[in-house]
C-alpha cells in the first residue's frame, strides 16, 4: 500500500475523526503554565489524524487525570498537520515538533514528570519520538529522541497506532496483527528500553494498526480504554 493512497476506509476516519473532535477542547497548543511555575506534571498530546489543532479527543483521558491527580497538572497538545492524504510528512512533522517541545520543556521544567498520549497518527507520533521513526515507505530514518531528555517521560500511552507491531511488551488490547507501518527491529528494541513507562492500545480488526477493515474499532478506544489508561498515568506520575 502507497502512503499516498486514501482509501475509503481512510476518507471515513477522517470525516468520522472531525466529527468526534470536542468542539470545547481547551487550548492547548502551547503550555499553559507561568513563565516562573512548573507544574509537577506535564502532560503532552499528539491529536489523531484530521482531527482540529488541539488534543483532539484525547483531551478527555487528559482532563481525567488533571482532575484526579493530586499534583498540579500542565497541559499542552503538539503543533503539526494531522493530516491523511500526506502522511508521511504529515507524520515526520509532528515528530520533529514533538521533539523540539519535549527539548524545550525538559530545558524549562528539569524536575518535571512528563507524560505522552497519542491518538492513531498522533500515537505514531509519540512512539517514533521514544524509539525513531521513518523508514519504508515513511521516509528516511529518524534516531529517536537524545536519552537525557526521553528520560523525563514517566508514562506514554497510545491508541491505534499504525505503527503497531505486535508481541511487545507494551502492547495491550486484542490486536494480532501488524498495522500499516509496522516498526523496524531497531526501533522496536529502543522502544523495549521503554517498556514499563508504555501503554500501547491496539484491538482486533482496527483499519490502521491492525490492518483491518473496522473505523469503528480504530475511534472508540476511549470507550474501552480510558479508565485503564488514566490509572497507569496515575500510577507512574505519583497519583
Amino acid at each position: 500500500m502507497k502512503i499516498t493512497l486514501v482509501t475509503s476506509s481512510m476518507l471515513l476516519t477522517s470525516l468520522v475523526l472531525a466529527a468526534c473532535a470536542s468542539t470545547d477542547d481547551p487550548d492547548v497548543a502551547s503550555n499553559d503554565q507561568s513563565a516562573t511555575t512548573c507544574a509537577a506534571v506535564h502532560i503532552i498530546t499528539a491529536r489523531a489524524s484530521t482531527e482540529a489543532p488541539g488534543e483532539g479527543i484525547t483531551g478527555a483521558l487528559v482532563t481525567q487525570i488533571v482532575n484526579t491527580s493530586h499534583q498540579t497538572v500542565s497541559r499542552a497538545s503538539v503543533s503539526y498537520p494531522a493530516t491523511l492524504t500526506n502522511y508521511a510528512s504529515s507524520s515526520a512533522q509532528g515528530v520533529a515538533a514533538l521533539k523540539t517541545q519535549l527539548t524545550t520543556q525538559v530545558q524549562s521544567c528539569p524536575d518535571q514528570k512528563i507524560v505522552l498520549a497519542g491518538y492513531s497518527q498522533g500515537a505514531h507520533v509519540i512512539l517514533d519520538v521514544l524509539g525513531g521513526g521513518g523508514g519504508g515507505s515513511l521516509g528516511a530514518s529518524t534516531p529517536p529522541i537524545a536519552a537525557s531528555i526521553a528520560s523525563h517521560v514517566v508514562a506514554a500511552v497510545s491508541f491505534g497506532d499504525p505503527r503497531h507491531v505486535v508481541n511487545q511488551a507494551f502492547d495491550l488490547g486484542t490486536s494480532r496483527r501488524n498495522g500499516l507501518f509496522p516498526r523496524g527491529a531497531a526501533q522496536l528494541q529502543v522502544l523495549g528500553g521503554f517498556a514499563p513507562e508504555i501503554e500501547a492500545f491496539c484491538d482486533a480488526n482496527d483499519t490502521f494498526c491492525d490492518s483491518g477493515a473496522s473505523t469503528a474499532v480504530h475511534l472508540t478506544y476511549l470507550n474501552r480504554y480510558q479508565n485503564a489508561a488514566a490509572t497507569f498515568v496515575l500510577g507512574k506520575v505519583g497519583g
